[in-house]
């Protein structure tokens, strides 16, 4: 699978222009897409966030998430509606062929208060090393592919600031204004958009019959 986060808000956007983002020694799989939409394009995309339905929400320990298309598990996923609200947001990034002629089909929806976020913990005596890190800004995009989603892990450190120095991946497409300093997070919502294979739908009449 591949996964995207966030959306686009020029329709016109294609691969071959994502390509002055790719992030260089990132195994040419990463790109970083500063301000990718605007603020009334954010604004309106968390009022839909936020007027789903309570149950919707899931509470994690470190989070809370909202899952959008099904669930997907080592079988495959069983698809779920999802709305259209979020099925705009869907096609503009199917648009830029990420998903190498494939269809998204799958959503979530991730909110992290200050101090939150997603630890990769030990869970085998093999070691685990931090190779990189990224820092991103609201309203950006990030798309991750092939090697580097495949093969990598990803976690999002539990604290309440972070530093911005040099070892970040994308030092250079960041504000200089915020460069070596330290800042302080706010509440962090993110839309992960990706492909799951091996989906099948259930016909809920078929059920139903006797």
């Amino acid at each position: 699978m591949e996964e995207a986060s966030l959306l686009l808000k020029d329709e016109s956007f294609s691969m071959d222009k994502l390509e002055k983002f790719r992030i260089k020694g990132a195994f040419n799989t990463l790109y970083y897409v500063p301000d990718f939409i605007n603020n009334r394009e954010e604004e309106q995309l968390l009022r839909n966030i936020y007027s789903a339905p309570k149950p919707k929400w899931t509470q994690l320990n470190n989070r809370r998430l909202q899952n959008w298309g099904g669930y997907p598990t080592t079988k495959g996923m069983i698809e779920e509606p999802i709305p259209e609200w979020l099925k705009q947001v869907m096609k503009r990034i199917d648009d830029l062929n990420i998903f190498g002629g494939k269809q998204s089909n799958h959503v979530l929806v991730n909110e992290y208060l200050p101090g939150q976020g997603i630890m990769i913990r030990q869970e085998t005596k093999m070691t685990r090393t931090k190779l990189a890190s990224i820092l991103l800004f609201p309203r950006s995009l990030l798309v991750v592919k092939d090697e580097f989603y495949q093969k990598y892990l990803h976690g999002i450190e539990e604290q309440k600031e972070d530093e911005v120095n040099p070892n970040l991946l994308n030092w250079d497409s960041l504000p200089e204004e915020i460069k070596s300093r330290t800042i302080t997070r706010g509440t962090r919502v993110s839309v992960t958009i990706r492909h799951v294979p091996h989906t099948r739908r259930i016909n809920i009449s078929s059920l139903c019959r006797r």
